[in-house]
């Protein structure tokens, strides 16, 4: 496997990306599914095989940083989080690093899947001239065929959609009048997922609000979103994030959002001014 410090001329494009190729991709590509079979390989202590906290001091995390992870239930799934956002980590790197370790097993099962995050992640444009939209907003302007332009990108699961429906009355027909981009209602069927998505969350929406409930947290397009949201802006300082959370869930809250203040509808001392606070958060330039 080639080194991500490597160069050499660019490749004819292929099926699957090259080791060289994954060097670009950054983290943020992986899937819940593929991150949760990474953790099934690597959190189990295993006498002859190399585990999580291996792969952690090939990463640069130190003894004590290691130890903290050992307290949690899912110790890869938190370094993995960790390790994305620091200088140099990739996609290619981590599976350098597996490979460093002797877990040839996990590239053997697990490289088709990574593969198929890379190649979805590096094909979706971050430029698109339109997006279509049969909705009561569209985001194309009919009258100049410029791009519309949202507060709010709406990343939810259908499970949710009663309180998408309840955050539409609350702040695009009151007082408020936010503009909110709702995919099942924004955008047309048949149109790509990753292509679209991505540009709105980029280019369209000034904020993102992540609908937190059981169904988001396996959710794959909601993992996608709000990573790649989060990839925009390092640290949440910027743009973006808005995690919601409108009922009480039974799953761990994920890790990547643990920096990042949460709107909590399920607070009865707070529920009075929950839409107020929202709308206000969204509003800021």
């Amino acid at each position: 496997m080639a080194s991500c410090g490597q160069s050499g001329e660019e490749a004819v494009p292929s099926p699957s990306p090259s080791p060289l190729d994954l060097c670009s991709v950054p983290l943020i590509a992986l899937s819940f599914y593929v991150r949760k079979q990474l953790a099934l390989f690597l959190n189990p202590k295993c006498p002859v095989a190399a585990d999580w906290r291996e792969l952690a001091e090939h990463m640069g995390f130190t003894y004590l940083e290691i130890k903290n992870y050992e307290r949690m239930d899912n110790p890869t799934g938190r370094l993995l989080d960790d390790w994305q956002i620091k200088h140099g980590s990739s996609v290619g790197k981590l599976l350098e690093l597996l490979k460093k370790i002797e877990r040839e097993d996990i590239l053997g099962d697990l490289l088709p899947a990574i593969h198929e995050c890379c190649i979805r992640y590096l094909n979706k444009p971050l430029q698109v001239a339109s997006v279509d939209s049969s909705g009561p907003r569209s985001s194309v302007d009919p009258s100049g065929g410029r791009p519309e332009y949202f507060d709010a990108f709406i990343c939810y699961c259908q499970a949710d959609m009663e309180f998408v429906h309840e955050m539409i009355r609350q702040l695009e027909q009151t007082d408020h009048r936010l503009k909110l981009c709702v995919f099942d209602r924004d955008v047309l069927p048949g149109s790509c997922i990753w292509t679209i998505t991505s540009e709105l969350i980029e280019k369209r929406c000034r904020r993102m609000v992540a609908v937190i409930s059981d169904d988001y947290l396996v959710s794959d397009d909601c993992d996608f979103q709000t990573k790649f949201a989060l990839s925009l802006s390092p640290g949440a300082q910027d743009k973006r994030l808005i995690p919601v959370k409108y009922k009480h869930i039974q799953r761990e809250f994920p890790s990547i959002l643990r920096h990042i203040t949460i709107c909590d509808y399920t607070n009865p001392s707070t529920k009075s001014w929950f839409w107020k606070r929202l709308a206000k958060a969204l509003s800021q330039p």
